[in-house]
């Protein structure tokens, strides 16, 4: 990795603008290929996950999985239209995106405002509030009284991330998501219309398969294509060496280009999550297609300067939980008792000991 702000500079924006141009523009027959090809995979994988049942359900379980693959595949194509990269055009973006809203559980207008916000703040720790994994400083943790103390350690479990979150994220937050303003009038209606167009969709397949049926595809499928989901977007931002800065000192293509992982996967896996492992390049250019991410990696050698994770480092990443602002890396909590001596003071002051930009902590936290 190479040392803090070495690959960008707020002038740099002209450069990586000219560099990356040219991989911007959608290609039409691509994207409708991988649409169709995606969507007709998917429901042959989920009938022939129901089909097993006749068998038994542990290999209803096992198909389950590239069933649930095929969802992800579906929801990073929602992906594509929510940046406004998949098609040229902003209505059928919208349009295609909202559909497969109904399919990957996600409302389209309300998922593609927060991951906005996501995008413009990732590692401003000024702007941690929607669309990002709760992340607190060792400061901010040691400040918090100890049962929210104890909240933070539960939320950040990797238990809870990828065994409870895919269920409250995905069947019940969704359905429901009380964090966002009643100003956000479209964001509102999108959730009620894909909660419209669930509950038809689910309705016509318990009438067409049984309920049971359903649930027992349905059900291993969601949270399946919801753990790896979060997975995903966990690891390509929570690494030792990630980039998290006050605002004053922050940079959108360095966060981009030190904040955000190139997450290597075997060819596949590369396919059924659409190149999101290039996580870097598509923070750097979110108008860049999946498609294309792999050509504008292979073409501009500054893009192989970020940090690569393989699957198995990835796994150690689920461990770190607290940025260090001194060593500006993540640490895990085991690491932050064997640095109780450094952070002493902070300890008995407590809450007077908040960082000195309180105002930054996530306001679930505070």
């Amino acid at each position: 990795m190479a040392a803090p702000d070495e690959l960008a500079h707020p002038h740099d924006a002209a450069r990586w603008n000219a560099l990356l141009a040219p991989y911007r523009s959608p290609i039409l027959w691509k994207s409708l290929w991988q649409l169709g090809s995606t969507v007709l995979l998917f429901a042959g994988c989920w009938w022939a996950t129901a089909a097993s049942l006749e068998v038994h359900y542990g290999v209803t379980l096992l198909l389950a999985i590239p069933t649930a693959m095929m969802v992800v595949r579906l929801f990073m194509l929602q992906h594509d239209c929510g940046h406004g990269s998949f098609f040229q055009s902003r209505k059928a973006n919208t349009a295609v995106g909202g559909i497969l809203g109904v399919f990957t559980l996600v409302p389209y207008t309300y998922w593609r405002k927060t991951h906005a916000l996501h995008h413009a703040g990732t590692g401003d720790l000024e702007g941690r509030e929607l669309g990002d994994i709760d992340t607190l400083t060792v400061r901010e943790y040691l400040g918090l009284s100890p049962w929210r103390r104890f909240l933070y350690r539960c939320y950040r479990h990797p238990i809870v991330l990828l065994l409870v979150g895919p269920a409250w994220q995905f069947i019940i937050k969704h359905r429901l998501p009380l964090d966002i303003p009643r100003s956000w009038k479209r964001e509102w209606a999108s959730v009620h219309w894909t909660n419209v167009g669930i509950a038809v969709a689910v309705a016509g397949m318990c009438w067409l398969v049984g309920w049971r049926t359903f649930l027992a595809v349905q059900l291993p499928v969601t949270l399946i294509a919801g753990a790896i989901g979060i997975y995903l977007f966990y690891v390509q931002h929570q690494y030792e060496d990630t980039y998290w800065r006050y605002r004053d000192a922050w940079n959108y293509y360095a966060a981009g280009l030190e904040g955000a992982s190139h997450l290597v996967m075997p060819k596949f896996l590369q396919w059924c999550t659409a190149n999101i492992g290039l996580h870097h390049i598509h923070h750097v250019s979110s108008r860049i297609p999946n498609y294309r991410l792999q050509q504008a990696f292979d073409a501009i050698p500054d893009l192989r300067r970020a940090t690569i994770l393989t699957l198995p480092q990835s796994v150690k990443t689920l461990w770190l939980t607290l940025w260090d602002e001194d060593e500006k890396r993540l640490i895990g909590f085991r690491e932050l008792r064997r640095m109780r001596d450094r952070f002493a003071a902070e300890l008995e002051a407590g809450a007077a000991m908040l960082a000195t930009k309180p105002e930054a902590i996530p306001p679930t936290w505070r």
